[in-house]
């Protein structure tokens, strides 16, 4: 059958009646009602001919549901599990059972990976260095974090996270998007919908990857970590590309001038408000607000990335890679730059941690790439007074396993471990100088105050000012949100 068959044409007409006037007559009469404005929040009427004709999205009505601790928030993602027992969870105990396997009564029926899952030998492995106190708090790291160290008594360490998945993507698929599956909005989008921007000049979530020097570790980083999965495809995360140009194809043409492309967007934009308008399709509005950032990204991304208004101090601060592009710590003084200019969600993405076979070599070394930029970035938001509304969280889909991987009689890695692993957070709301959980002697059960990865999204939202029960999407017949039907705040990590 093809389109010229009557009963064909007859549906494709009752479609366009239906889509018209379901959406397209409630639009206009919307638009009558809010002069200057369009359906697609985008005003007629312009007061800048050069800063195109986007306003502000100013999110859901009605949110924030209460006065928010963080306007805005930072995740620096460490891809491939950093070792918890080696890092932030100090057993000595460890090193009293060191070679002798972790007792069944403590493993019990924990579900671990493949690479264990013919393991007959299970030799405990402490930590690979010895743990310091910092800082007022005494708060207890690893000597390989010196500068994280050195804001100790600005951190929130929670040691009791949990989660169920044992492999990277589900892993951090499950914290960004609140399933193991693909598919559904990640945090960044499902902030960006509900609050929407607080600049006109840049993206409201933004993403950035970066590897370790050896690029040891070999997971990738899959699009749909910052996707906007069922949400309008706006929300998704603008991703900076760490070689070439930061955001392609923001430069005109050669010959084309900034007056004419002006001119071209104003004429699309009119067609676009004309299909808008008969059809109501979201893609169609978050085309033309995607047309008008890249006109405006034209001028606030060289801005963005001229560091000569840096002070020597501050560059030293995040270590000899600042200025590298690409590098974790060129990202990190970037999330600060676009975090002083307004961006509500900036997510890090630094892969390196996965030390199957290298743990003796590689863990040091990433500490080193990671330590100082981490650190630096909460000390210059603090400086310039933007820790207290800003949100620092310091993550990774698991922990390591307390019993070493390979020979057993002289282990050189350590495997994927969910049941219990730690992250930190500073700024935002969170409880400065505190440790909160705690886990057995081997590193292996949590025994106080266990944070599951849908109790901890449900925490950063509250902290930006959302009660993750209503913040929610329908779809397919269902109303959707990030933590599903599960997650409590925690209301011991909130200061």
């Amino acid at each position: 059958m093809n389109a010229r068959d009557p009963q064909v044409f007859d549906r494709l007409l009752r479609r366009h009646f239906l889509g018209v006037s379901g959406t397209g007559i409630g639009s206009a009469a919307l638009a009558s009602l809010l002069p200057g404005t369009s359906i697609a929040g985008v005003t007629t009427n312009r007061s800048d001919p050069n800063r195109g004709n986007a306003v502000l999205d100013r999110g859901l009505p009605g949110l924030p549901h209460f006065a928010p601790k963080a306007k805005r928030m930072v995740v620096l993602w460490q891809g491939g599990g950093p070792s918890h027992l080696d890092l932030f969870d100090p057993k000595p105990e460890l090193a009293t059972w060191a070679g002798k396997d972790i007792p069944e009564s403590v493993r019990g029926t924990t579900r671990l990976s493949t690479m264990s899952s013919g393991y007959q030998k299970w030799p405990a492995t402490p930590a690979i260095k010895p743990f310091r106190k910092y800082g007022q708090s005494g708060l207890e790291l690893s000597e390989m974090l010196p500068n994280i160290g050195s804001i100790a008594d600005d951190l929130c360490l929670v040691r009791s996270m949990h989660t169920e998945a044992v492999n990277h993507a589900p892993g951090v698929t499950f914290f960004m998007t609140g399933s193991q599956v693909p598919g559904r909005p990640s945090l960044g989008a499902w902030l960006s919908y509900g609050l929407g921007s607080e600049t006109e000049d840049l993206p409201t979530f933004v993403v950035m990857t970066s590897s370790d020097r050896g690029k040891t570790c070999g997971q990738l980083f899959f699009d749909y970590y910052w996707g906007s999965g069922f949400l309008p495809s706006r929300h998704q995360g603008v991703r900076f590309r760490n070689t070439g140009d930061l955001v392609p194809y923001l430069a005109n043409p050669a010959g084309v001038s900034p007056e004419s492309r002006r001119d071209l967007l104003d004429d699309i934009g009119a067609l676009n408000q004309l299909n808008l308008h008969q059809f109501g399709d979201p893609e169609i509005e978050t085309r033309m607000a995607q047309y008008e950032m890249a006109f405006r990204m034209q001028t606030s991304v060289p801005d963005l990335v001229d560091f000569s208004n840096e002070s020597a101090e501050t560059l030293a601060a995040y270590g000899p890679d600042a200025l590298v592009k690409g590098s974790y710590a060129n990202n990190c003084l970037i999330a600060r730059r676009l975090l002083e200019r307004g961006v509500r969600f900036v997510q890090l993405m630094h892969s390196g941690w996965d030390q199957h076979g290298n743990l003796y070599t590689q863990l040091e070394e990433q500490c080193k790439d990671t330590d100082a930029p981490s650190a630096a970035l909460v000390k210059d938001l603090k400086q310039r007074g933007l820790l207290d509304d800003t949100l620092v969280v310091w993550a990774a889909e698991f922990g390591r396993t307390p019993f070493g991987q390979g020979d057993p009689a002289k282990p050189n890695g350590r495997d994927h471990f969910g049941r219990a692993f730690s992250w930190w957070m500073a700024g935002g709301g969170v409880k400065p100088g505190t440790v909160y959980g705690a886990t057995d002697d081997f590193a292996w059960n949590i025994t106080e105050n266990p944070v599951h990865v849908h109790d901890m999204q449900a925490t950063l939202l509250h902290l930006c000012g959302i009660d993750h029960t209503r913040l929610t999407f329908r779809y397919q017949g269902r109303q959707y949100r990030l933590t599903d039907v599960h997650g409590k705040v925690v209301d011991g990590i909130l200061g």
